[in-house]
C-alpha cells in the first residue's frame, strides 16, 4: 500500500518513484520485524507449520506467509 501522499498520482508512475537499495552482491535489504500469527496446513500425509510474518522492505512493511522451518534459520 502506498503512503497516502502518493495515492493521487497515476499508477503508471509508482514504480518509477520507490527506491529499492540493492548490496554489492545483488541482494536486497528485508528484514522480518517480528511473527504475527501461526498455522497448521494439514495435507493428506502430512502437516505443514506457517507463520504471518511482518517484513521491512525496501523501506516499506509487507506481510506474508512462509514456512516457519526456513523462518527458523
Amino acid at each position: 500500500m502506498l503512503p497516502i501522499d502518493l495515492e493521487k498520482i497515476h499508477y503508471v508512475f509508482h514504480v518509477s518513484i520507490l527506491k529499492i537499495e540493492i548490496q554489492p552482491d545483488i541482494t536486497s535489504n528485508e528484514e522480518p520485524i517480528r511473527i504475527l500469527a501461526r498455522e497448521i496446513k494439514e495435507l493428506r500425509k502430512k502437516q505443514i507449520a506457517l507463520v504471518m510474518v511482518l517484513w521491512k522492505r525496501h523501506g516499506v512493511e509487507e506481510v506474508t506467509w512462509e514456512l516457519e522451518e526456513a523462518m527458523r534459520k
